[in-house]
């Protein structure tokens, strides 16, 4: 990624987290997000989740974000009706930097996609 593209994701991130910030009167940041889409991907509202099904909704979150790149693929639901990924490819090796800025980007998609932002 260039360093062009990079300010750019910067200015739309940040204004992703100024619009989720005023909406959920909270201070978000990349594990709140990817919590956010958890949630909505999950698809049973809001409610009160256990630490382990915070962490479960992170992962959803993870998922679904890499499967627009093709690296997930959605396996179903399981009886609680909970989304399983099938990792379809090895993921490309990445410093952590890289690997923020890859879900930072593929989430300001999703939100754009969905029309929230």
């Amino acid at each position: 990624m260039d360093k062009q593209h990079i300010e750019e994701l910067k200015t739309n991130w940040i204004e992703l987290l100024d619009l989720l910030n005023t909406k959920f009167d909270a201070d978000m940041d990349l594990q709140g997000v990817l919590f956010l889409i958890g949630v909505q991907e999950l698809g049973k509202g809001p409610q009160n989740f256990t630490k382990n099904e915070k962490m479960g909704l992170m992962h959803i979150a993870t998922c679904r974000l890499m499967s627009t790149y093709g690296y997930y693929v959605l396996s179903g639901l399981d009886e609680d009706g909970w989304p399983h990924w099938d990792l379809t490819k090895d993921l490309p090796i990445m410093s952590l930097k890289e690997q923020d800025l890859l879900l930072k980007q593929s989430a300001i998609a999703y939100f754009k996609e969905n029309e929230i932002f």
